[in-house]
C-alpha cells in the first residue's frame, strides 16, 4: 500500500537509511534547513557519462533521461560566437590534431596562472570550428563512449538554447540552460569579454528575470557581480574545496563559506555550486549546507559521477576506478542533506532520486 509523506518526512527518511552507509553503519541525520521544494537534475555537460559531452546529443539524451536543465561551458570564438567546451583548450574533446591545416595554430599560453600547450577556441572561426568533430574526453573509463567520437560538432549556444526549447514544447517540460562562463578574467583580458555576449543571448530568448529557466554560474566572482548588475537571471558562485577565485576577488574558496563569506556571496548571487567532497567532514555531514540556508542561498553540488573514481570509497563497488559504483546511494546522501540540486554526469540516475522525493511514495 501507498501513502504520501511531506518532502521533509521523506528526506528524514533517507538520511536515517542512507548516510555512512559504509560498513554496515548509519549515521542518522534530520536537514536542519530543508529546501522549500525538491532538487534540480543538473545535467553535467549533458548525459556526459554516455556521450561525448559539450554535444546536442549528449544534451539531447539528458533531456530524455528527465534532467531539469542542461549544463554548457561556454567559450568564446575569435568571431565572439560563444560555443560549449569544458575549456578553450580543445585537443582532447575535439579531433583538431588530425587536422593538418590546423597544425601551426598549436600554441602555449598561460591561463589563470596555468601554462597549457594546444590548441584554443580563441584562436578558431566558428566556421573553422564547425570543421572539427568531437570526441570523448576520458577514454579509459568511458570507452563504450568512444563508439560516437567524431559524429557531433561542437554547438553554439543558440543552438543549445533552440534545443531546450524545442524539447521543452515537445516535453510538456521546462527545460533550462545552467551556462558557465569560462575563464571569463582572462578571456576579457585578450579582447573577448564574454558576460555581455551571454546576457545579449539570454535577452533575445526571452530569459532576463529571476524566474526564467536559467542560472549563470562561474569560479570567478567579479564577473558575477558584474552580472548581477545587468540582469535579473539567478546567479550560483562556484566553489571548490582548495585554491582560491582566479580574479582574487577572495582569498581562498575557504574564507567564502563562513557564515560572514556566505553571507557576502548571498548579495550578488542566488547561490553556491560547491564541490560535493565539501558536504562531509569525513563521514559526517558538514555543516556547509545549513550555513548557506541560513544566509539564503541554494547550494547546487558537484558532480556526481557514476565511476569508482569519483566517489568516495564507502560508495565503491569493487576497485576498478571504471567500474561503476553505488551512485544512487552516493546522490541520496547529499540529497539527505537538503541540498537544492545537483550536477551529475548520468542524469537518471539523478532524475530517479528527485521523482522519489517529488512522489513521497513509500
Amino acid at each position: 500500500m501507498r501513502r504520501m509523506v511531506s518532502y521533509c518526512d521523506w528526506l528524514s527518511r533517507i538520511a536515517a537509511l542512507v548516510l555512512g552507509v559504509a560498513g554496515g553503519q548509519s549515521v542518522a541525520m534530520t536537514p536542519k534547513n530543508p529546501p522549500s521544494t525538491p532538487p534540480i537534475v543538473i545535467a553535467h555537460r549533458g548525459a556526459s557519462g554516455l556521450r561525448p559531452e559539450h554535444t546536442l546529443a549528449a544534451y539531447d539524451l539528458a533531456i530524455d533521461q528527465g534532467a531539469d536543465f542542461i549544463e554548457p561551458d561556454l567559450v568564446p570564438t575569435k568571431d565572439d560566437v560563444l560555443v560549449a567546451r569544458h575549456e578553450n583548450a580543445i585537443a582532447d574533446t575535439t579531433d583538431v590534431a588530425d587536422h593538418p591545416e590546423f597544425a601551426s595554430r598549436r600554441t602555449t599560453k598561460t591561463i589563470d596562472g596555468h601554462s597549457l600547450t594546444g590548441w584554443f577556441v580563441e584562436d578558431f572561426t566558428l566556421a573553422e570550428l564547425k570543421t572539427l568533430r568531437a570526441k570523448e574526453r576520458l577514454p579509459k573509463l568511458r570507452l563504450a563512449n568512444t563508439a560516437y567520437d567524431g559524429q557531433f560538432q561542437i554547438p553554439t549556444l543558440a543552438e543549445i538554447i533552440a534545443l531546450a526549447k524545442r524539447r521543452s514544447a515537445e516535453t510538456g517540460r521546462t527545460i533550462g540552460i545552467y551556462p558557465e562562463t569560462k575563464h571569463p578574467t582572462y578571456f576579457a583580458g585578450i579582447g573577448h569579454p564574454t558576460d555581455l555576449l551571454l546576457v545579449a543571448q539570454l535577452k533575445a530568448a526571452g530569459w532576463d528575470s529571476a524566474t526564467a529557466p536559467v542560472f549563470i554560474q562561474s569560479f570567478e566572482v567579479k564577473n558575477l557581480q558584474r552580472l548581477h548588475a545587468v540582469t535579473r537571471v539567478r546567479l550560483i558562485q562556484l566553489i571548490d574545496g582548495e585554491g582560491g577565485p582566479a580574479d582574487g576577488a577572495q582569498p581562498s574558496y575557504a574564507a567564502m563559506i563562513t557564515p560572514a563569506g556566505l553571507k557576502a556571496v548571498a548579495g550578488y548571487a542566488y547561490g553556491i555550486g560547491p564541490n560535493k567532497g565539501m558536504l562531509w567532514a569525513g563521514m559526517t555531514p558538514s555543516p556547509l549546507v545549513a550555513d548557506a540556508h541560513a544566509a539564503g542561498l541554494r547550494v547546487h553540488p558537484w558532480t556526481y559521477r557514476a565511476e569508482n573514481m569519483f566517489v568516495p570509497d564507502r560508495f565503491r563497488r569493487g576497485t576498478d576506478p571504471a567500474a561503476h559504483a553505488d551512485l544512487a546511494a552516493e546522490i541520496d546522501a547529499g540529497l539527505a542533506q537538503g541540498i537544492d540540486g545537483f550536477f551529475t554526469d548520468f542524469p537518471l540516475y539523478g532524475a530517479q532520486a528527485r521523482d522519489r522525493l517529488r512522489a513521497g511514495v513509500k
